[in-house]
């Protein structure tokens, strides 16, 4: 499904390039749950990044289900994302002048989905997450774990096959952190293939396969059992 091969992604700071990303070789097959962890600075959300169509490589190959998306030109690579991907940030990134439907909506809005699917498709996955009595809620009326459950279902409104999420935990104590990490699992059960990454090893140790990275490299790539 997602095949690497020798990504490179580099930044110019000062007299010199920093590399990011160097010599990057990774496959992820359709339904894998995948952490990606290391200190900061080591390439983790780069690589995400790259993977979810928000980056460009500066050297080598990227193939998502066969096409190199790589030689995509911006708006085809949005294209892309908008039918693939969804994707869930630490700081949630809601609009705070829309309400929690109006924000689960606007990729529906942006898809030109007309406006009975969009009611239709919000009331159900606002009933999936628990939120149909926060619909109208704007996000300051929210708490933590409300927000980021919002910014889930916004994710995964266009029905993705790829969810990647990025320190989704990070900004949320523990037990509403195990919420939204349950949350995530299940949407991985039901068939989505689920990237995150996180600096906490607790969460990285649920996934099924672990990847580690240091100095923009994947130093290790292991498999286990996810936690039931």
């Amino acid at each position: 499904m997602i095949e690497l091969a020798g990504i490179r992604r580099a930044y110019h700071v000062g007299n010199q390039d920093v590399y990011a990303l160097s010599d990057v070789d990774l496959t992820i097959e359709r339904g894998d749950y995948v952490s990606i962890m290391g200190p900061s600075g080591s390439g983790k959300s780069t690589l995400l990044n790259i993977i979810g169509l928000l980056d460009r490589p500066d050297q080598g190959a990227y193939r998502l289900d066969e096409q190199d998306v790589t030689t995509l030109t911006d708006d085809q690579q949005a294209g892309v994302r908008q039918r693939t991907m969804g994707f869930v940030f630490q700081f949630f990134h809601l609009i705070p002048r829309l309400s929690a439907a109006d924000n689960i909506a606007l990729p529906l809005v942006l898809a030109g989905v007309p406006a009975d699917e969009r009611r239709t498709r919000v009331d159900a996955v606002l009933a999936d997450m628990g939120l149909s009595d926060r619909a109208e809620h704007r996000p300051e009326e929210l708490s933590g774990g409300q927000r980021q459950r919002v910014a889930i279902a916004r994710a995964v409104i266009m029905r993705p096959s790829i969810l990647l999420a990025d320190e989704p935990t990070g900004n949320l104590d523990r037990h509403t952190g195990e919420e939204v990490v349950t949350l995530l699992e299940g949407l991985h059960a039901s068939g989505l293939t689920l990237l995150v990454v996180t600096h906490d090893p607790a969460l990285g140790h649920r996934a099924g396969r672990q990847l580690r990275m240091e100095d923009g490299r994947i130093i290790s790539d292991t498999q286990s059992q996810p936690a039931p």
